[in-house]
């Protein structure tokens, strides 16, 4: 099994690009099952979700080609299954809004519940909910949802029980193919949520509202491709910035806009670091900085995003004072603390494991370390950037799934880190 190798105490300095945006392109992939033509969308990265939703629609009897490095062409024009199968949908949680997808253009379809990574229960009750009002049968069989509405979708008003970005994206991918008006409330307003609109209405789509709370979409009977690039990876940019930061550096990643990451950059902003902006760029220097931990706790966007809270935490660590963060979007998301202990860090978990209290310790120490999960494991690579001596991190198959060419970006910045 590859572990990642680093060796530490090196400060980062140079320019990468972020990559192709994962949390929004696998919903854009599953929106593809809504199409009769052929849909190609640009700037995809090459990650292991990516090559899992393109093994699912493959299975569903979508062809699938990669046009270069960085495109893919999907034709889900005549799809030969509507079963989504556990082997696929377990690795990858997102994978499951193809539910709503083949229910919207097919009428029927049988999708195992998710898996993906072990950060919480994560239930999709309000996916199928919203599913439900608009008119969908739904059954619990076997782990296995069932639905059918064979005599399609009617456009419904419905409130969510909170902002959860994952049923808003399915609900609204369901509704553009249903009869009606559909009205949602309470819905996440992420930028990606707003990026599979703008897809959505590039192809005829009638979608009013996404970003906010509130969401309407008229139905429409027939959606047309047109070539369409994802955007920018809002997470993938600010671990960058934010190992520029915990190693004393300084980083420009660009491709990415400020507005995505406002709560962050603002937040890194208090802390000391010195923060640059360009017409599509951002650089965050530490040199010659003393860095104050800041106290923060994890929101819906616009707030801070919970995918990154492991990331400051390590900067937390590094940083002057005591500081607290609380986790407000996953009940098991602090699993990369006892990791952190391991390099010296100092951090305590509420009974609860709601909150951590975080006393700077001003450097970290080498050490063999485990990843849990996608974000712990980023954690673990910048820890291990800013560390003194060698880090070996093992399970990094999580790495994979949402870091395109770790190695060779960190590399281009004056790391020294190799897969062994």
């Amino acid at each position: 099994m590859a572990r990642l190798e680093i060796q530490g105490g090196r400060r980062l300095l140079g320019r990468v690009k972020a990559a192709g945006a994962k949390n929004s392109v696998i919903k854009l992939m599953a929106a593809s099952i809504l199409f009769d033509d052929t849909v190609v969308i640009s700037n995809v990265p090459r990650l292991r979700d990516v090559e899992t939703m393109v093994a699912l629609l493959t299975h569903l009897g979508s062809s699938v080609e990669w046009q270069g490095s960085d495109q893919l062409a999907i034709d889900a024009g005549a799809l030969t299954s509507t079963c989504a199968p556990y082997d696929l949908v377990r690795t990858m949680r997102a994978s499951f809004n193809v539910l709503g997808p083949l229910l919207a253009r097919y009428g029927s379809a049988e999708v195992s519940l998710p898996g993906g990574c072990a950060i919480g229960t994560r239930p999709v009750d309000q996916h199928l909910m919203g599913l439900g009002a608009l008119g969908a049968h739904i059954e619990i069989k076997a782990g296995y949802v069932s639905a059918t509405a064979p005599k399609g979708l009617t456009g419904a008003d419905l409130a969510f029980d909170f902002p959860s970005v994952g049923a808003t994206e399915h609900v609204l991918m369901a509704s553009v193919l249903a009869r009606g008006t559909t009205r949602l409330e309470r819905c996440a307003c992420e930028p990606e949520i707003v990026d599979l609109a703008h897809f959505l209405n590039a192809a005829g789509a009638k979608i009013q509202g996404a970003g906010t709370p509130c969401i309407e979409v008229e139905g429409v009977t027939q959606l047309i491709p047109l070539p369409y690039k994802v955007m920018s990876d809002r997470i993938e940019a600010a671990t960058y910035l934010m190992a520029g930061l915990a190693t004393g550096g300084r980083v420009t990643v660009e491709h990415i806009s400020k507005e995505h990451l406002a709560s962050v950059v603002d937040l890194m902003r208090v802390t000391g670091a010195e923060l640059e902006y360009g017409a599509d760029s951002i650089t965050v220097s530490a040199e010659g900085r003393t860095l104050t931990a800041q106290s923060f706790e994890t929101a819906p966007f616009p707030g801070f995003p919970t995918d990154l809270q492991a990331q400051m935490m390590v900067v937390n660590s590094l940083a002057r004072g005591a500081s607290e963060i609380g986790e407000t979007i996953f009940e098991n998301r602090f699993m990369h603390v006892q990791e952190l202990a391991r390099m010296g860090a100092d951090i305590r978990l509420a009974k609860n494991n709601s909150k951590a209290s975080v006393v700077g310790v001003g450097k970290l120490m080498g050490a063999p370390v485990m990843a849990t999960d996608l974000r712990a494991s980023a954690c673990l690579v910048i820890a291990g950037l800013a560390a003194e001596g060698t880090t070996v991190i093992d399970r990094i198959y999580h790495l994979d799934r949402g870091y395109e060419r770790l190695e060779e970006k960190l590399t281009s910045l004056g790391a020294l880190v190799k897969r062994v």
